[in-house]
Formats: C-alpha cells, structure tokens, sequence
C-alpha cells in the first residue's frame, strides 16, 4: 500500500495506510465477462438443488421501498417473512424451511417492522443516507442514519455519492462513508454502490476498494431503482475485490446483489460463483445476501415442484 496523493487521500485508519484510489486494479471487462457466462453453464440437481434452494431463501432480503409504503403492507411483508413455511411442508428427513435473512425498510417503517418481526432471527435493515439519489448534505445523512438506528435497525443500507465519485472526489467518498459508519456504531453497514451508474467495471472496482477501506460491512451492487442493477459480472468483480482486501487485511467483506434477481435458477448461479470466488466461509446469510422480493417466490414455487413435480401458479404465493 502506499500514500494517497493530497486529492484524495492521505490518512491512517486503525493503523492502516489508505491507498491511492486512483491506482485500483484494472479490470478485464471481456475476461470478467467470459468468466462469468462460465458460472451459468452449471447444472444443480435433486437434493443438492433443494438446499442450494434453502439457502437462497436464507439469503435474501425481503424488502419494500416505495413512498406508497404503510405500516399495514410493511406488518404482511414482515408476517410473509416469518411464515413461509407455510408455502412449502418438507418431506420426512428433509430440513425445514428457513426463514428470510431481513426485511429491508425506509427508517420511518424501522420501528414497525422491528415489532413484527419479535421471536425471529429476522434482522430489520433500512436503507439510509438520502436513499436512492444520496443527493444530501452530510449533516443530513447523519441524521438519517442515526434516526434508523435508533429505531432498532440492525442493519443500515447506505448509498454511495455516485456525483462525488465520478467527479473523481475519493477522499470525500472515502470520508463520508467512514462517517455513516461512525454513526452506525455496531449496527452493521451496507454501501450501497449503485453500479448501473458507474458505467465501467473498473469504476465498480475502484467504489469497491473505497468502501472497504471506509469501514464498509458490505458492499452492496444497487438500490433497484436503476438499471441495469445486478449483474454476474458486476457481482464477480465486487467478489474479486473482496477476496483481494481479505488477502491484504484479514478482514471478511459480506456481499449483495440486489435488483435484477428474480428467478432461483439464477441465483443458485450467482451461490457458484460466490462458492468459487470466496469459499465455503462466505457461503451464510452473515456474509452474503441477495436484495430481492419476487425471488423468495420464485424459489418456493420450485422448492414445491421439486417435492411434487408440478409447478405451481404465481397466484398461490402472496406479492408482499
């Protein structure tokens, strides 16, 4: 690692010199791409295919954000959560369904889905920081996240000031992030880096580096509202990252694509790639989510056909 040049960077951190921004890794877009599209090429069968399925669904994070949101729709969003066993009943031996890793909220919506959520392990996130634009003073932002916290989120989803980071201001980046992180205390932090804005996979490397070396829990592809979100080679390049700041820090990074997911066979691709990338440690809802609604539906319609060889309708699974 070496110093930062004066406009961006020139700190220690918990006695670690923060690099130069401006020298992360270049990407190899046609390889990345390639390597990717190698991922989707894996078939997943029978009972290997109905745990990989179990754990995608332990994964994910059920979540709703739009300002149509009420306390009703976010207590059946948070019943749905803790209750999908009531979609599928295993057969005999078979482990049983898991629960929903959290249910992701605005912060006015934390205290409510906190309290529907009592007597599970289901964790509350809530997206924070002038979410999605992230378009707001610092003071501002602050704000917002110590307000979420407050309320009871374990977890808060921070965006990236997409405006700072392509006008090339990664010390402000940097500086602003290990700020919400401040503010979080030990609520764990999620950056989110909002990638379809980025353009260029070497952008995505380079947000990447920044947010783990500010304190970033997770890095985190979108906040679903821009497209495209989630990609594989997106998500293997973010993977790529996390490995390397592992290998020079010792320190693990949790991971999630989010937006785009919708469909299982997808996201079993996305678990090979996360298991080849990162490793078996990697492979638990502490370290890696999947930020997506359909999907949970998605994964219990194929877990029902797998145990009766029938699919099922859309209509028999709840929306929210």
């Amino acid at each position: 690692m070496v110093l930062a040049k004066s406009d961006t960077m020139s700190v220690v951190k918990e006695k670690i010199i923060i690099p130069d921004f401006h020298l992360s890794p270049r990407v190899d877009q046609v390889g990345v791409e390639e390597r990717a599209s190698r991922f989707t090429k894996r078939s997943i069968k029978k009972e290997s295919k109905v745990e990989g399925l179990k754990l995608v669904l332990s994964m994910i994070d059920l979540t709703t954000l739009e300002g149509k949101d009420t306390p009703g729709k976010v207590r059946q969003l948070c019943y749905k959560a803790k209750h999908l066993h009531d979609a599928y009943s295993p057969p005999s031996g078979e482990s049983p369904l898991p629960t929903v890793a959290a249910v992701c909220v605005y912060p006015s919506l934390v205290k409510i889905a906190k309290k529907a959520v009592e007597g599970s392990n289901i964790k509350i996130a809530s997206v924070a920081t002038a979410f999605p634009s992230g378009q707001a003073a610092t003071s501002v932002k602050i704000a917002d996240t110590k307000f979420a916290v407050s309320e009871g989120a374990d977890e808060v989803d921070m965006v990236m000031s997409r405006g700072k980071f392509l006008a090339g201001e990664y010390g402000f980046v940097f500086d602003e992030i290990a700020t919400i992180k401040e503010a979080c205390g030990e609520t764990r932090l999620k950056v989110i880096l909002e990638t379809g804005e980025l353009s260029t996979l070497d952008k995505v490397r380079r947000a990447s580096d920044i947010a783990m070396h500010a304190g970033a829990d997770f890095i985190k592809t979108s906040t679903g509202k821009i497209q495209p979100a989630a990609t594989m080679p997106v998500t293997l390049t973010m993977l790529e990252a996390i490995r390397d700041y592992y290998y020079n820090t010792g320190k693990m990074i949790g991971m999630k694509p989010a937006g785009g997911i919708s469909k299982a066979k997808a996201a079993l691709h996305y678990l090979v790639m996360l298991n080849e990338v990162l490793g078996e440690d990697w492979m638990n809802n502490h370290w890696f989510r999947f930020g997506a609604s359909s999907l949970a539906n998605d994964v219990l319609m194929q877990l029902v056909k797998e145990q009766t060889g029938v699919y099922q309708s859309a209509d028999y699974f709840s929306i929210d």
